[in-house]
Formats: structure tokens, C-alpha cells, sequence
């Protein structure tokens, strides 16, 4: 499999000799979202007519498909172009991958939200379609046979009643000149030969074997390095540089002041330049810089969580009202409230954050891996108020993504010492940087209040979301009347049959930058709303799961989730002596998955995790061996971030520093994860990267509570004290 990284259209057809016999085609860059993007022949248009090639074949034989959006781990480098080879009927060893480049004529590229398949699958599909419909045409005039004698097989269209054949490479110049089918039939589901099947990915064998490039492997020509010495606290200004010790440091060359740029933030920092990495970080570590820190080392874990804790006695805003939750709760015979606490945490991606920029007059190159190249591009030409078309993106392969590499200051602030340097910089963050620099997941805490009728049916429900705004920290335009959805995600969504609910949002201020981790604050919310739910079946002295599907009275996507989860799960089966289990559910923007944990009491105390059943509802699944990758993905950062190491400040500066302190789950501690994929097709399809991660930290606390009857309420919690 060949591989590239970067395609501009001039310069890839200059390089490959094509001519207008290719046949080429486009997605229209002229329509904003993926689901008004017609399908267009490229074949003879001119260089500088903005349309971007999605499918190129070519007489010698080769085909390429685009990958639109970056692996970040998650498996678009194969499930993109797969769409596309499906509806073509390719084999997966007959095409080339290229990754595209941030260019607007490409359309949207950025890879979060869990929706690089599932917002553009029905395009993938017609365009795949459509170079079949037209290659099926080509050879019908060519053999002079009605079309529907011909068929597509392998990269050949076959004509059945003679055995005659033709490749793709051989109709090429017929192809070219047909009209795209507005409407071209798809394939029966039934006759998929790759989607829905357990495929290999190609991105494996490179990784494997070294021959994958990621951000932190390029170099490019006249390259010098950079360390970045940032301010401990958040929100500091340079008071004095002293380099003396810096520049006698062997292949430093200077130290020059520069500018991160996170969102509406923009930071202070200061770079050692050098001819090696090794000198550049030496040479930071001789730097001295006197900071001002402008107030902010007051700022504390402690003092932030009683401040919410205070917060959550106001009121707020009204997030979701229906019923008469206020009249009811104070009737209702059997009344519960509780308290629930998340902290801060870091994303930690095994790639640390990395870039190379170089600005030459008044263009901007950079090198990078990110989880949007067209971000990079927009966020580049905002911070410094250039042009997007001077900037070209080159994007490689993610080591790990998680939400953090959606934000560009890493890319903004190699671009702002490229300015100062006058040539192309490698800009490399340590383990250290990345863990203390933020942005970071919030902090968010939840306030419920609950009733029950005498015979024990939920009856009411208030969920209060308390916590500072990833919006507000990187939008200066942000609205603090309104509930923030990004904060209340999904609490006001569930399927659950609650009469009168009443959901509130209390806005916390904070100077610290945070950021969208692996299913935003559904990591948090879900954990909070799904032990309550316990909470309140507990209280009814009823079953939980019971409990649950009493409350999923209507055939929705989540009953059908939960008696699968039951099914599969042997919920109602004796577990051995020792041993419980919880359950818990999420849906939000991105999917809906469940599942089930499996716990032992350890003989000296604590606890063990010892199995997890999940069932994640996709409508339409690519390749199961990915979904069950992105599952078992999910749980091992929600097993981190529920038992590991939060975030903590002391004096305003981040307490962490790395992988001691800042815990990553280890192999041995990684239970049996056992998935069950629902995929029944359906209009909607749903994503895989995050729904797995929501539910497990309420399904382990709930199994907590059944082995211990210690109730849970606050993340992390360590295992073995329980």
C-alpha cells in the first residue's frame, strides 16, 4: 500500500503526467455541509477551478482515493476510502490513500465528534457509485451492448453473455466524458463485499512496521529546533529573559519571544532555538524568565471545588423543563438528593504536541499532525490575520488525538517563532509540557434531586450541572445567560420516561484554558445522571436494570441497547460469591452505548474489575474489528480517568508533571471487554470513538455499591480503598 500525505491538485497532476484522458471525480467545494455536496466529472477542467478530487483513475492503472479525514487511531485511513471502494468494487489492495490537505475545495476534514463516517457515509457511497455507473456506461458504448449485461468487478467490467472484459484504466478517456448520474443506484447491503465485514487496515502494516509517518518524524530542509519555556501559571506575562547560560549551551543559536494563541488566550512564551532538539531543551533548561503572574498563582484545586460547591446553591439557568418538576418534588412521598464531583484531566496523547512552521514573505507552511487540517488553516490565518489561501497544511498520522489536537495552539505558536526565526522551526513539547499546559477536561459537578411514588416509579428528576465553560475559556463572544449544551451534554436527552423533569446550568469563571477530552462532558454528566438513576432504584428497592427499562416503556434505540445488554450480560445469572455488577447507559451527540461491569472484593480489600460487557448501537457498522478497537479504546481511558490521577493546581501551576504522577492504565490492569454490535441499518448512523467511553465509570461505581454498599460520588476513586 502507498501512501502519501499531502495532495494539491496543480501539483499532482504536473507530477503524475495526467492528462485529460484521467478520469476524475470531485465532491463540489461550493456547498458547506457534506449533504449538499453534488458529485462532479473533473476530468477536463482547468487547474484553478476549486473542485477537489475525490476518485482518480488513471491510464497507467493507478487509483487513488482521498482520505478526508486524519487518523488520529480511529480508522478513517481505511473506512474513508473504503465507502468509496465498496460502491466501486475494489479490492482493498487496488487503491492508493492520499490525505488531504486543508484546502477548501476538500470540504470539511476534521476528524472529532465521532462523526468522520457517520456525517459523510451517503456521499462516500454516491461518489463511489457514480464512477461505477459511468465506468459501466463506458463500456457498454464501447461494446455496443445495453448495460445492464455489464457488471464491475475488481477495477474490470465484465460483459456477461460474452465473458468480455475491460479495466477501469482501459475506459478511462470514454468515462471522462459522461455525465455524473445525479441519483446513482447503490449496492445492496446484502452484496457488500468490505463494509460491514471484518476487514485489515492499512494504516497496521505501516505502523508496525515504522513506516508510518507521524508529526513528530518529519524534517525538512534548513530545519532549526525549538523548546518552549511557557509560564507555570496560566495567564502570566514576561517580566525579564535572562539568556546568558542559554547561548553558551553548544548548537543553540538564539532565544527569541513568541506567542501561543488558544482561542480567545493568548500566551507569552519564550524559545530557545538550536540546531538539535537536545541543545534547544539543554538551553531552555539554562533559561531564566521572571514571570508575572498577574494574580493567578492564587488559584488552587481546593479553593476551586469549594467555589463550585458554593455555586451550586444558585439556581442558574433553566437547560430543559417539561411537566411541573417544582410541584411535584415537593409532594411527592419518597425524596432523594445527592452530590457529584469530577475534576480536571489531561488528554496525554502518546504523541506529545509537535509542529513545524515556516513563514516565508507572506506565506505560512506547516507540518503537523492534527485533527483538522482545515482548522489548523483558520486558526493560523485568525491569529495572525493573513489570508487561509497563503497557508499550506501538510498533515501526517496522530499519535493519539482525544480532543486535543482540535485545538491549534501548538500549530499557532510554531508559526509565531517561525515569524520571528526567518526559517523553518520544529517546535517539540515534552511529556511535561503536554501534561501541565493544558487545556484540560473541566471540572464539573452535579446536584440532583429525585422523587419517587409510594410504589416506587420515578416520578421526578433535576440534574444541576456545575462548572466552568470550555466555551467561555476560548470564546471572548460567550453568552453567560443562556445554558451552555457543551456543559449539559446530554443530561436532557436520555430516553427515559421521567414525567417532570427540570435540568438547570450554573456557570463557573476560570482563567484555565479548557478543551473537548474523548466525549466532552458526557464523560462527566453520564457518570453523575447514571449512579443518581441507581440512586433512585436503590431507594425504590428495585432491581436497577429493572428499574431502567420500567422507565423505557417506548421502542426506542436505548430499550432495544438495554435487553440486548441484559441478554448478553446474564444479568439475571447468580454471579460467584465476591462478585456484583452495575449497569449504566449514555446517548448523546455522538451515539449511545451501554454496558455492564463486572466486579470481585479483593480479599485484603477493595476491588477488582474483572469483566465488561458493552453494546454500542451504530444503524450501520464499516469494519467490526474497528468498532470493537474504538470500545475497548473507550474503556481503557474511562478506567483511567475514574481511577487514576486527576488534574490538581497548588499556587496556580499543575501539580502533575508525567506518567508518574499522571497514571496511565496498564495492561494488567485491562479487564476482558466483551462487545456486541447492533447494526440494523436504519436512516441514522451513529459513531463509534466515544459512545463506548460515557457509560463505564457509573456502571464500575454502581457494581461498587452493589459488592460494598459504598455509594461513590466523586472521580477518581482508588480500587484497592474502596
Amino acid at each position: 500500500m502507498r501512501t502519501s500525505t499531502e495532495l494539491n491538485r496543480r501539483n499532482f497532476l504536473k507530477a503524475s503526467g495526467l492528462s485529460g484522458a484521467a478520469f476524475i471525480l470531485g465532491l463540489s467545494a461550493r456547498a458547506s455541509e457534506p449533504s449538499e455536496q453534488s458529485i462532479e466529472n473533473l476530468s477536463f477542467l482547468e487547474d484553478s477551478f476549486e473542485l477537489t478530487p475525490f476518485v482518480i483513475i488513471e491510464k497507467t492503472g493507478k487509483i487513488t482515493i482521498m482520505n478526508s479525514k486524519p487518523e488520529i487511531g480511529q480508522g478513517t485511513w481505511q473506512a474513508i476510502p473504503m465507502i468509496i471502494a465498496e460502491e466501486l468494487e475494489l479490492g482493498l489492495d487496488q487503491y492508493e490513500i492520499k490525505q488531504t490537505s486543508g484546502d477548501k475545495k476538500y470540504g470539511g476534514q476534521t476528524a472529532g465528534g465521532s462523526a468522520s463516517v457517520r456525517t459523510s457515509y451517503a456521499t462516500l457511497r454516491k461518489t463511489g457509485a457514480a464512477a461505477r455507473e459511468m465506468l459501466l456506461q463506458a463500456a457498454a458504448q464501447t461494446w455496443n451492448v445495453p448495460v445492464n449485461e455489464c457488471y464491475a468487478e475488481r477495477a474490470n467490467i465484465f460483459h456477461k453473455p460474452s465473458g468480455k472484459k475491460l479495466a477501469y484504466s482501459a475506459l478511462v478517456e470514454t468515462a471522462s466524458k459522461l455525465e455524473v448520474p445525479k441519483e446513482p443506484k447503490l449496492k445492496d447491503s446484502k452484496d457488500f463485499k468490505l463494509i460491514g465485514k471484518q476487514t485489515q487496515r492499512q494504516d497496521i502494516p505501516l505502523k508496525v512496521k515504522g513506516q508510518a509517518t507521524f508529526g513528530m518524524d518529519v524534517e525538512v530542509p534548513n530545519m532549526v529546533y525549538a523548546s518552549v519555556e511557557r509560564c507555570p501559571v496560566f495567564g502570566g506575562k514576561i517580566q525579564q529573559i535572562d539568556d546568558t547560560q542559554t547561548l553558551k549551551v553548544k548548537g543553540v543559536l538564539q532565544v527569541v519571544r513568541a506567542e501561543r494563541v488558544l482561542g480567545k488566550n493568548r500566551y507569552e512564551v519564550v524559545a530557545v532555538i538550536a540546531s538539535n532538539y537536545w541543545a534547544a531543551l539543554k538551553g531552555r533548561k539554562a533559561l531564566k524568565v521572571t514571570w508575572d503572574y498577574q494574580g493567578n498563582d492564587q488559584f488552587s484545586t481546593t479553593q476551586f471545588e469549594q467555589q463550585l460547591r458554593d455555586l451550586a446553591k444558585n439556581e442558574g439557568v433553566v437547560d430543559h423543563n417539561q411537566g411541573d418538576f417544582d410541584k411535584n418534588f415537593a409532594e411527592a412521598p419518597v425524596k432523594l438528593e445527592a452530590f457529584y464531583e469530577t475534576p480536571m484531566v489531561s488528554h496525554s496523547p502518546m504523541e506529545p504536541m509537535n509542529c513545524i512552521a515556516s513563514w516565508t514573505g507572506d506565506k505560512v507552511e506547516v507540518w503537523a499532525s492534527s485533527q483538522g487540517p482545515d482548522l489548523l488553516r483558520n486558526r493560523v490565518a485568525d491569529a495572525f490575520a493573513i489570508p487561509a489561501d497563503n497557508i499550506k497544511v501538510n498533515i501526517f498520522f496522530n499519535g493519539g488525538g482525544f480532543g486535543r489536537r482540535l485545538y491549534q495552539d501548538f500549530a499557532t505558536e510554531a508559526v509565531s517563532i517561525a515569524k520571528a526565526v526567518g526559517k523553518p522551526v520544529k517546535v517539540i513539547w515534552t511529556r511535561e509540557d503536554d501534561t501541565t499546559q493544558g487545556p484540560f477536561r473541566p471540572m464539573t459537578f452535579s446536584a440532583f434531586k429525585g422523587a419517587l411514588t409510594a410504589d416506587g416509579k420515578a416520578l421526578a428528576l433535576q440534574h444541576k450541572v456545575i462548572s466552568p465553560s470550555i466555551n467561555a475559556t476560548q470564546n471572548k463572544n460567550y453568552d453567560k445567560t443562556k445554558s451552555d449544551n457543551t456543559m449539559t451534554e446530554g443530561i436532557s436527552e436520555q430516553q427515559y420516561e421521567i414525567p417532570h423533569i427540570k435540568n438547570y446550568y450554573v456557570h463557573a469563571e476560570t482563567h484555565v484554558p479548557l478543551a473537548a477530552w474523548r466525549a466532552v462532558t458526557s464523560t462527566t454528566l453520564s457518570f453523575a445522571h447514571e449512579c443518581f438513576i441507581d440512586e433512585m432504584a436503590h431507594k425504590a428497592n428495585k432491581d436497577p436494570f429493572d428499574f431502567r427499562l420500567d422507565l423505557l416503556q417506548k421502542e426506542t434505540d436505548t430499550k432495544r441497547v438495554m435487553l440486548k445488554l441484559k441478554e448478553v450480560s446474564q444479568w439475571s445469572k447468580p454471579l460467584p460469591r465476591g462478585w456484583a455488577r452495575g449497569v449504566a447507559q449514555w446517548e448523546f451527540f455522538a451515539g449511545l452505548a451501554a454496558q455492564v461491569v463486572e466486579v470481585s472484593k479483593k480479599p485484603n480489600g477493595g476491588v477488582k474489575i474483572e469483566k465488561v460487557y458493552a453494546v454500542i448501537d451504530l444503524g450501520t457498522v464499516v469494519n467490526p474489528d474497528t468498532v470493537k478497537a474504538q470500545v475497548e479504546g473507550a474503556v481503557t481511558m474511562a478506567i483511567g480517568a475514574a481511577t487514576k490521577d486527576a488534574i490538581t493546581f497548588e499556587k496556580g501551576q499543575v501539580q502533575q508533571s508525567n506518567f508518574h504522577d499522571n497514571r496511565m492504565v496498564r495492561i494488567e490492569e485491562m479487564p476482558i471487554v466483551e462487545i456486541h454490535i447492533l447494526a440494523e441499518g436504519g436512516p441514522k448512523i451513529k459513531g463509534v470513538g466515544e459512545p463506548g467511553l460515557p457509560p463505564f465509570a457509573p456502571a464500575l461505581a454502581n457494581a461498587i455499591f452493589a459488592a460494598t454498599g459504598k455509594r461513590i460520588r466523586k472521580m477518581p476513586f482508588d480500587l484497592d480503598k474502596v
